[in-house]
């Protein structure tokens, strides 16, 4: 080489290290998502919460301080977050289709609907949860949904070091200490039922349940619509310590992302599926109910323009905007039908209203909407004469449910402690800056009808734009969904080899397909792929709700 070609080479070199200097490999992201909690959280402010871990979090990251749900109750909301899709335009609006008292179902959701990581794994990224689904077109356990969306689901945290050498990776995992079953009284006393669902839910984590006292009932703050009892702090301390043993658990995580030296490559987001598992917050569309906290930890090299650690970003956020955003940080497009949008950047659009639904609710039938903007909050219910706090099978393994019932058939709470177990109405409109609590109704107050006005129609117009399945029954929508009570199969994908290639092609548009060769593991196919002429072939085809197709093979 001569010395002209070895500069013109090493100019090359230089050029190519700038270029990588800036744009660095795609981010690993990792979403860890509590259960049943609100913004317990000493960086939000809970002067109570003994939060060490996920202060530290915010302090080198972005506290999102109005980030909401789509839902106030677990597979509604986690239906919505995973295809970045309101619940009621997807069949996935009632709690829970594989509980239904009328004969369990699985969703199906429109065919051009898909889940953000299988959209991650089409693009290369290495995609991996744990034991909870709960997508409504899945049970809530693993294994139950979709194969396509996973290249390992029933995993750990720590499954990132199952990747290809290089490849990034996007790993999902829950903390079920928090959920609202860690406030029931000990598992002797629930009937058979909760007893087997609660083993289901715990044999991935310890559930040594926290055995110190982390907060002390005597130190609770308990909120106006709660009387306040020894029972109430009891069970509120309880929420407190597992949300103590939750923190300790992201510590855990984190100090082994650091260790195996993925803290500087890695996106963390932290979030809770909805809110409180306490009465009058789980399940309805009180911001206690819906509004959750959201902390993101940007590397510097990932980190958006504007973005500053140690922040509190106020914007609206909705769930069904996290796979949007979480697409874009990995450089995926954003499907149109995609509801959601991303927020990632400092000047990326605001939301001017966030939306919620309620419908059947166990064994309640009930339908509610409502619209949020950053001071009001408007709810729709359908079911004007059912109050929130009616009789619930699950829900009444809480002591202090059980206790405040007994308190109210008795007369002993105020006005504002009773207005749960009494009639909403048809609509109600909340003042959030002069009542955070939601507990004076101004919908028929004159000073607000043209705020009334303007929310009515902003709900209304939400309804048009994404549509409501909930204006069909129930029954109704399961019989499309399985006609003559079956569950419909997903016809198998024509398989053939070209010029040494896999060419799968789907029975339909919207069919997901998966192959493996020799046995190995299942592959997610998004184009033809080079094979052996000796190779064992297998393919599947998959449409969301239905069961996979047969399988297919060569030879």
């Amino acid at each position: 080489m001569t010395p002209a070609q070895r500069l013109a080479f090493a100019a090359v070199l230089l050029v190519a290290a700038c270029a990588n200097a800036q744009s660095p490999a795609r981010p690993n992201i990792l979403l860890l998502m509590a259960e049943d909690m609100s913004s317990r959280v000493g960086a939000f402010g809970d002067t109570v919460a003994v939060t060490p871990n996920l202060d530290a979090l915010a302090a080198g990251g972005v506290s999102y301080g109005n980030t909401f749900t789509a839902a106030g109750v677990c597979a509604p909301s986690r239906a919505a977050h995973i295809l970045g899709m309101y619940a009621i335009a997807t069949g996935t609006q009632h709690m829970r289709s594989s509980s239904r008292p009328g004969g369990g179902y699985y969703a199906v959701p429109p065919e051009n609907a898909k889940a953000y990581p299988e959209l991650l794994r089409a693009a290369g990224y290495y995609t991996y949860t744990d034991n909870k689904l709960d997508y409504q077109f899945s049970t809530p356990f693993a294994h139950s949904g979709p194969p396509t969306l996973w290249d390992l689901e029933g995993g750990v945290a720590s499954d990132w070091d199952r990747r290809a050498p290089g490849q990034p990776f996007f790993g999902f995992i829950n903390f079920p200490v928090t959920h609202e079953s860690g406030v029931f009284a000990p598992l002797g006393h629930m009937p058979h039922s909760v007893i087997h669902f609660l083993m289901q839910m715990m044999r991935w984590y310890s559930q040594d349940a926290p055995v110190r006292e982390v907060v002390r009932p005597q130190d609770i703050v308990v909120p106006p619509y709660y009387p306040d009892t020894t029972v109430v702090r009891a069970d509120m301390a309880r929420h407190y310590d597992n949300i103590g043993y939750m923190d300790a658990q992201i510590g855990s995580i984190l100090d082994r992302l650091a260790a195996d030296g993925l803290a500087d490559s890695t996106i963390v987001i932290w979030t809770t599926d909805h809110g409180d598992g306490l009465p009058r917050a789980k399940r309805e569309l009180f911001d206690s109910g819906i509004k959750v906290p959201m902390i993101i930890r940007w590397p510097t090299a990932y980190r958006p323009p504007g973005v500053k650690p140690g922040t509190v970003d106020q914007r609206l956020i909705s769930f069904v905007d996290l796979g949007p955003t979480i697409l874009s940080l990995a450089g995926v497009p954003v499907p149109a039908n995609m509801h959601g949008r991303d927020f990632s950047g400092s000047d990326a659009a605001v939301n001017d209203y966030i939306y919620a639904s309620r419908d059947r609710i166990d064994e309640l039938m009930d339908r509610q909407r409502a619209v949020r903007d950053t001071r009001y909050k408007y709810i729709r219910s359908w079911y004007p004469e059912v109050p929130g706090g009616t009789d619930l099978a699950f829900r009444d393994n809480i002591d202090m449910v059980r206790a405040m019932r007994a308190m109210y058939d008795a007369g002993q709470l105020n006005a504002v402690q009773g207005q749960w177990y009494e009639a909403p109405g048809e609509e109600r409109l909340f003042d959030l800056l002069l009542d955070p609590f939601e507990i004076q109704d101004v919908s028929g107050d004159p000073r607000y009808q043209g705020v009334l006005q303007r929310m009515r129609g902003a709900l209304d117009a939400w309804l048009v734009r994404v549509g409501d399945w909930s204006d069909e029954s129930e029954s109704a929508m399961v019989s499309r969904f399985e006609p003559g009570g079956a569950r419909q199969q997903t016809p198998a994908p024509a398989l053939s080899v070209q010029q040494g290639k896999l060419v799968l092609s789907p029975a339909a548009v919207g069919h997901s397909l998966e192959y493996r060769l020799d046995r190995g593991r299942w592959q997610l196919y998004t184009g033809p792929v080079s094979v052996d002429e000796d190779s064992e072939i297998e393919a599947r085809a998959v449409r969301y709700g239905w069961k996979e197709s047969e399988i297919v093979r060569i030879p």
